[in-house]
């Protein structure tokens, strides 16, 4: 890891791989970035920059597309999430800000592999889920978000779980991350976590989650739903076990 952020270009060049993959699958999923990308930048900076980092790259991406988002998403549910994530991300955001490295790195790896977990349940064909349950749901993503930048692993089991069609759950997913995305940054840079260094690396790695995320969108809908549905869990699956090696290996 570089101390005083001063990347060599061997080191800034391989964070743009990682952001361009993990943008990629965002752009085929509809979520997978943060889980993606928080714990290997950590490898490069301290993960509460890599969380701050990520939730700048999902700001600046959110927008992309956002019409078709907002007319593809079932934009009931995504409204009561996020509006329940908004009040619980300012407290995800101060955890983070009190908690040491290794003990972040070990959070943020048990996230991961909980994300692979949940999706693993069976889906509910004849139930929605009702208001308390969406609820707490937003309550979940919120502090996620503000913790590790992952709003993904209660959002995803949520709309997975339910007989809809992948374009309405990635939507649906989208909508909520863009939502979870301002209310991060908003409480990041309240308690003064964002600073111009952070948010410089943010606009150089931009660039490739642009490229990414458009590779990912070009994939998404040529492949079967059933393929879609594995995907998404195989990816939750190698980034749960991949940070729990990382962090084994640490």
């Amino acid at each position: 890891m570089e101390s005083g952020w001063a990347l060599a270009f061997p080191l800034l060049a391989l964070a743009g791989l990682m952001t361009l993959v993990a943008a990629a699958i965002r752009g085929l999923t509809g979520f997978g970035m943060a889980i993606i990308l928080v714990p290997l930048l950590g490898l490069i900076v301290r993960p509460d920059e890599a969380v701050i980092i990520a939730i700048l790259l999902q700001l600046f991406i959110a927008p992309v597309g956002i019409s078709k988002i907002v007319r593809d998403a079932d934009r009931a549910s995504a409204g009561l999430i996020v509006g329940a994530a908004m009040i619980a991300t300012p407290f995800g955001v101060w955890f983070l800000a009190q908690t040491a490295p290794d003990m972040a790195r070990v959070i943020i790896a048990a996230i991961a592999l909980i994300a692979f977990l949940l999706v693993l349940l069976p889906p509910r064909p004849h139930s929605k889920p009702g208001t308390v349950e969406t609820l707490l749901t937003g309550l979940a993503a919120g502090a996620l978000t503000g913790f590790a930048a992952m709003p993904g692993p209660p959002v995803v089991p949520y709309y997975l779980r339910q007989t809809i069609t992948p374009e309405r759950a990635r939507a649906s997913m989208l909508l909520v991350f863009f939502g979870t995305a301002i209310a991060a940054t908003l409480s990041s840079y309240l308690l003064g976590l964002i600073n111009p260094k952070i948010l410089s690396l943010s606009i150089l790695l931009f660039p490739t989650v642009l490229i990414g995320n458009w590779l990912g969108s070009m994939a998404f809908g040529r492949i079967s739903e059933r393929v879609w549905r594995s995907a998404v869990a195989l990816i939750l699956g190698l980034a749960g076990f991949s940070a729990v090696w990382r962090l084994i290996q640490s």
